[in-house]
């Protein structure tokens, strides 16, 4: 298989007043067309639902989109079952859980390769963190050490899910998630891309768009940041 990258990275699965995955549904079915089957992997979860719990409710979304998804877990061999995929799933909860069972179950190669090659990708939220080049701007705590923050490079940047805008009337003291990314471009160099709820980034071969309906705000070190509303191309900053 060799075919142009596709890449669906979402912010988040479920945005005020809808369902899940229901805002994007339009998006995925387009994304997965013609995929006999999309695998799902549910390790990011930290607790209180199961991958199988995770799976059901997944499968009932892409069921709404006219698709078949699977979990990995249910596969003997997930590595070999990540081969065989016709498309890939990836959902969110936390980030260095999740980054730390690909590397326990042998899956960021396989993974890795596979997206670069063609395979249709999808994440949510972490799912959407680690296709970037590290987890540094991840929002979750590191409730479990992976192996290293380096993740899938899918594209030539990180990524920072669920991004919210500065609050000028607000009466919060703690840091604003703009002077997080900052104080990460102290000491690194790649841009960040902040996807706000409801917004995602695509890639079809060389020509990659922010899509939904909020928009995002690029970062890059020592630059003021650039907004980038729905439909702006990105290409220039995705190439893996």
């Amino acid at each position: 298989m060799n075919r142009p990258r596709r890449l669906l990275l979402l912010s988040t699965s479920t945005v005020h007043g809808s369902g899940y995955l229901e805002y994007c549904r339009n998006e995925l079915a387009r994304h997965f067309a013609g995929c006999p089957e999309v695998l799902f992997v549910p390790f990011a979860r930290p607790g209180g639902v199961s991958n199988d719990d995770y799976t059901a409710r997944t499968r009932e979304a892409f069921e709404g989109a006219g698709l078949v998804l699977r979990g990995v877990h249910e596969h003997e061999d997930p590595a070999a079952a990540i081969r065989d995929a016709g498309g890939l799933f990836i959902g969110g909860g936390n980030t260095f859980l999740l980054l730390r069972e690909l590397y326990r179950n042998g899956l960021l190669d396989p993974i890795r390769e596979l997206a670069a090659r063609g395979l249709p990708y999808m994440g949510s939220s972490a799912g959407s963190n680690i296709a970037g080049l590290t987890i540094g701007t991840t929002n979750d705590m590191p409730i479990v050490f992976p192996p290293s923050f380096d993740a899938l490079g899918l594209v030539r940047l990180n990524i920072n899910p669920h991004y919210l805008d500065p609050e000028p009337a607000s009466t919060h003291m703690g840091e604003t998630r703009e002077t997080r990314i900052r104080e990460f471009h102290v000491h690194n160099s790649q841009p960040v891309l902040g996807l706000r709820e409801g917004a995602w980034l695509s890639v079809d071969g060389d020509a990659a768009r922010i899509g939904g309906t909020r928009g995002a705000r690029l970062f890059r070190k020592d630059a003021e940041p650039t907004e980038l509303g729905p439909g702006t191309a990105l290409e220039e900053m995705i190439d893996a």
